[in-house]
């Protein structure tokens, strides 16, 4: 459990910083977020957080998989602590990070996948691609809108 309850204080507390700090003009474009994507990444969040709470089988035999998914948990603190230091833009946070597109969304995804992996948890890696098929989607599509308007 305390893996599980590591990685969710670090995909939290960026993000409750972020709720105070959004990008300039964001509402607009959360306004034209998919509801179908939407429901997908609610839905995903809850199940993530349940399944990495309530449901630990680690094993030692994965530990690579578990150092890989630490190592990506630490590139998305990283992404973060850039975005809270730039102007604040959208296309601030839909930036590539060390060349990984929607680093703000397809590095936690990847990471709690890893961990679900090292978890032996096919519950949790079924609602990181619950998370991912809403979280991933909606960033895409607000990054199409970004680059479309610039």
């Amino acid at each position: 459990m305390i893996v599980g309850v590591i990685f969710l204080v670090m995909l939290l507390v960026p993000n409750i910083i972020w709720s105070f700090n959004k990008p300039e003009d964001y509402e607009k474009y959360a306004k034209n977020e998919n509801r179908i994507l939407l429901a997908f990444e609610r839905i995903g969040q809850i199940l993530v957080i349940v399944f990495s709470l309530f449901f630990n089988n680690y094993s030692n035999n994965l530990i690579i998989t578990l150092i890989i998914a630490v190592i990506v948990m630490i590139l998305y603190e990283i992404y973060w602590f850039r975005y809270f230091r730039s102007d604040r833009k959208m296309s601030d946070m839909y930036s590539d990070f060390l060349k990984i597109p929607l680093a703000g969304a397809t590095l936690p995804v990847l990471a709690f996948f890893l961990l679900g992996i090292y978890g032996q948890n096919v519950f949790l890696i079924i609602s990181v691609i619950i998370l991912a098929i809403g979280h991933i989607g909606i960033h895409l599509n607000h990054k199409k809108e970004i680059y479309d308007v610039l």
